[in-house]
């Protein structure tokens, strides 16, 4: 059977942690009555992040050797953020990064402008496995001299670079996706695991690199990584489903895993809950899908096994269930189709009728099976 890429993708949700204040500009102190004193006054009562960045902007171009110039851009680069101007908040911050300037308040508003431009950069991969050294430095120091209020103090701390790590690796697993060179991810993979070794998102690594080798098409790294996806991520009908369709549409299918890994999504699926976020609407379609998913490999898997025999009557019950339960998604219920046709030409004697009943939906849903559907039809048509 041919090996199916890029059906599935690697879909997961982390929420975005709650970053406390942190403290902009640590190692720019403010001397009063000085230029610096007076820009601040005027940012801190400006009345609209506008207001804010023109007096910036104005103070760079005044002052333009003065030592505050960073602080100035990891200002610029907040009140970008605020204002939802990704691009301009990575080009203030990168100026930083650039002159080896870098805290934990500019690393956090970086990291949301490039998550929020959708910007996968090296720069940005690279702060994101700089970050854990750099929080513990910035954070673990205490201000205060009396035992019990630094105690107090380092509870605080430890309870925001917790917080800030998080949202190093959502920001992480948010970027990855938009890297498109699959070995380029598997690197990015390797270098996070270095800097993030005790990640509590293991089963994202696991559906990441499964991600990239399927990408790269390593079946040898894909088998591996699908069953370390499966068993790391197994309450997950989505992660379940998504190894399961590959090992049962590969070259060389390891259909003994893929029907675990199914039936497993199936239940899943069966049993899911309506998650608050959802609308009724999207909680049946994702519903659909993922059973619908789950009945489509198990179909692939009943071909496979009987296609020798001519024994697919299983795997033609499966297709069919799965085509209704797939109507969301044209490309996989017309991949679905193409093998309920292909089933009913296996199965003896053929079911030419219901063949071309199947490759005709397929080829009116103008999907990438549409040219293989209609060399099949042929066949079938002169079979008939």
């Amino acid at each position: 059977m041919r090996r199916i890429l890029g059906i599935l993708s690697a879909g997961f949700f982390l929420g975005v942690v709650n970053l406390a204040a942190q403290v902009p500009c640590p190692k720019s102190p403010v001397i009063i009555n000085t230029p610096e004193d007076k820009l601040m006054l005027a940012v801190n009562g400006a009345d609209s992040p506008q207001t804010q960045v023109d007096v910036l902007n104005k103070f760079e171009a005044e002052h333009a050797d003065s030592k505050f110039i960073p602080c100035v851009n990891e200002y610029l680069t907040a009140t970008y953020v605020k204002m939802q101007d990704f691009d301009k908040a990575i080009e203030a911050g990168e100026k930083d990064v650039a002159a080896q300037y870098l805290d934990v308040n500019l690393l956090t508003n970086l990291m949301k402008a490039y998550v929020g431009a959708g910007k996968a950069s090296d720069t940005a991969f690279e702060l994101i496995n700089q970050a854990p050294q750099l929080i513990h430095d910035e954070l673990m120091q205490t201000s205060s001299s009396k035992p019990a209020d630094a105690a107090k103090e380092e509870e605080g701390n430890a309870e925001l670079i917790k917080d800030i790590r998080a949202y190093m690796e959502y920001a992480f697993f948010q970027l990855l996706p938009r890297v498109t060179e699959p070995a380029k991810r598997v690197q990015d993979l390797d270098a996070f695991l270095k800097a993030y070794p005790d990640t509590a998102n293991m089963n994202q690594v696991n559906v990441q690199y499964f991600v990239a080798y399927q990408m790269m098409g390593d079946a040898a790294k894909v088998y591996e990584y699908g069953n370390k996806a499966a068993e790391s991520d197994a309450a997950n009908a989505s992660t379940l489903n998504m190894v399961a369709d590959a090992f049962a549409t590969a070259k060389e299918p390891h259909t003994k895993e893929a029907e675990e890994y199914a039936k497993k999504a199936l239940d899943l699926a069966t049993d899911m809950q309506k998650p608050e976020n959802m609308s009724d609407d999207q909680f049946k379609t994702f519903k659909d899908t993922q059973m619908g998913l789950a009945h489509a490999t198990l179909g692939y898997v009943a071909l496979t096994e009987g296609s020798a025999s001519h024994h697919v009557a299983p795997a033609i019950k499966e297709f069919e269930t799965a085509v209704d339960l797939l109507a969301s998604n044209p490309q996989l219920q017309a991949r679905t189709l193409y093998f309920l046709g292909y089933a009913n030409e296996v199965l003896y004697p053929p079911h030419h009728h219901s063949a071309a009943d199947a490759l005709t939906k397929c080829i009116a849903l103008d999907t990438p099976w549409k040219a293989q559907a209609e060399e099949l039809l042929e066949k079938v048509k002169k079979a008939h």
